[in-house]
C-alpha cells in the first residue's frame, strides 16, 4: 500500500509502516506510532468481521495479524449471478453497519478491501478508519462504497448497491445516515461543475 508494506512471515500476515523520508523524522515517528495504535484497536474492535489481530507493536509500526487465504471481492462480483450478488452484498451492508453501531468509519470502503472465503466475508485495511459519532461520516463510508461499484462494477452497480443497502438498514440508525447520505450526494454530484449565474 501507499503506507505500509505488507507482507507474509511464518503464515501471519504483517503490515508494517514504513518511514517517509519527506517527512521530519520526528514526525514521522509520531504520525506512524498513531495509525499503527489506532488501526490495530480498530481492527481489535471488530473481531470476526475482520482478520484475527496477533500483535500490535508500535516500536516496529507493525501488525501482525491472520492470513486470509480468500479473494478480494473486486476480482469476482462480476461474475457472480444474481443469487449469489444478493446474498454478498446483503452481508457487507450488514457487516458495514456493525460497524457504524460501534461508530467505527472504515475510511476507504471499496470491493478491493473486502474479502470472501467459503461464503464468510472479512473487511480489511483500516488504514483510514477512525471512531465518529457523526451521520456523515457514516454517510461517506456509503458513498464511496457506491463509488467503488459505479467505476469497477458498472454492469451491477445499481443492482449491487440496491441490495447492499438492504443489509446496512438492518439497524435503527440507519434512517439519519441515509438522510445524510443524499446530502452527500448532492454535494458530490455538483463537485468540480461550475455554477453560471
Amino acid at each position: 500500500g501507499a503506507e505500509a508494506l505488507v507482507y507474509v512471515d511464518n503464515g501471519v500476515l504483517v503490515k508494517e509502516r514504513i518511514p517517509k523520508p519527506y517527512r521530519l523524522k520526528q514526525l514521522d515517528d509520531q504520525l506512524r506510532k498513531l495509525r499503527t495504535r489506532s488501526e490495530g484497536k480498530l481492527l481489535q474492535k471488530l473481531s470476526g468481521l475482520v482478520p484475527e489481530v496477533y500483535d500490535v507493536d508500535d516500536r516496529t509500526m507493525q501488525i501482525r495479524m491472520q492470513l486470509v487465504d480468500g479473494r478480494l471481492v473486486r476480482t469476482f462480483l462480476n461474475d457472480l449471478d444474481r443469487r449469489h450478488q444478493e446474498l454478498l452484498m446483503h452481508e457487507v451492508g450488514r457487516i458495514l453497519s456493525v460497524l457504524h453501531q460501534q461508530d467505527i468509519i472504515h475510511g476507504d470502503l471499496t470491493t478491493s478491501n473486502i474479502l470472501e472465503k467459503k461464503g464468510k466475508v472479512f473487511f480489511i485495511d483500516f488504514g483510514l478508519g477512525f471512531v465518529s459519532l457523526k451521520p456523515e461520516d457514516k454517510a461517506v463510508d456509503l458513498f464511496v462504497f457506491r463509488q467503488s461499484l459505479t467505476s469497477k462494477h458498472y454492469q451491477h452497480a445499481d443492482a449491487c448497491y440496491s441490495l447492499f443497502l438492504k443489509g446496512y438498514q438492518t439497524w435503527k440508525g440507519s434512517k439519519d445516515v441515509l438522510k445524510q447520505l443524499m446530502k452527500v450526494e448532492r454535494r458530490g454530484r455538483y463537485k468540480g461543475k461550475t455554477l453560471t449565474i
